[in-house]
């Protein structure tokens, strides 16, 4: 890292602050969706319906079913359903909270190390690159408006799967498809908007536009062929695995550029004593 870079981070602790503790909370809240997929692990080792649990034929909602019987063909039987849904609300959580307490400025910049954002009338109102200069005030706009969606549409998601949780396949309810499809869909767009706010900024960028576009390609897919393809399971996984992953890749970047700062500010205080 340049000197100059290092100041002007330094310099952010007379600005917003991007090591605020709700930035840092935020940010581990997205990183703590990793807990879904060991969940989903313990609840398929329980599996107890009469043909062992596939992850490419099973349906993910079949693990969270509060009863066992047949259900539109399949023979399920989750006797863990409980700690399945229970992860089911806790990643929607930590997506919605991740939403709430991650501001829109620090989502246009949490992937670049050493731009500060200055305040101005009680919210950033300027933000300087690399090289010290004032961005395009058009560019940042749209940048914060585009982060402002993401946090919108990461939270409908969140929603979406707690909903999910609350509200097993097996109750015939059509707010058990409508939620996972706002997870689905949501979550995707979610990581489009961020994977392209952060793709010249951290090499993570094209991991999240990744994962958004497979699994937003998936759900077209699932969409055209209403499921009816030799594997739902995988397709279904193709949805919602990509937006696990991608949530805690931005929580993983956001926490870094947290870290990083608290570091800068510990420095530039020792050199003031």
């Amino acid at each position: 890292m340049t000197a100059g870079t290092t100041e002007l981070s330094a310099g952010a602790i007379y600005y917003p602050d991007v090591a605020a503790t709700r930035f840092y909370v935020g940010a581990l809240a997205k990183l703590s969706v990793l807990q879904y997929f060991v969940a989903e692990s313990a609840v398929i080792g329980a599996w107890a319906g009469a043909d062992p649990y596939s992850r490419r034929t099973g349906y993910i909602s079949d693990l969270g079913a509060s009863a066992c019987g047949d259900f539109s063909g399949r023979d399920v039987c989750s006797p863990a359903h409980v700690l399945m849904n229970a992860s089911f609300v806790v990643q929607g959580l930590g997506m919605i909270v991740g939403a709430l307490l991650l501001g829109s400025a620090l989502l246009c910049l949490a992937a670049r190390p050493g731009v500060p954002l200055t305040r101005g009338a009680g919210r950033p109102a300027q933000a300087r690159g690399n090289t010290g200069r004032a961005q395009n005030p058009a560019r940042w706009s749209a940048g914060v408006a585009a982060a402002a969606a993401a946090r919108l549409l990461t939270g409908t998601a969140g929603v979406g799967t707690v909903i999910v949780g609350f509200v097993p396949e097996n109750t015939g309810s059509h707010w058990h498809v409508a939620g996972a499809l706002m997870y689905f869909a949501a979550g995707a767009l979610a990581l489009l908007v961020i994977g392209w706010l952060w793709l010249r900024q951290t090499p993570l960028g094209w991991l999240i536009l990744g994962c958004g576009a497979v699994s937003l390609a998936a759900l077209v897919a699932g969409g055209v062929t209403g499921m009816h393809v030799p594997e739902p399971g995988t397709l279904e996984r193709l949805m919602g695995y990509p937006i696990t992953v991608g949530v805690a890749a931005a929580g993983l970047v956001i926490a870094q550029r947290v870290q990083h700062e608290r570091t800068l500010r510990k420095r530039a205080r020792a050199r003031t004593r």
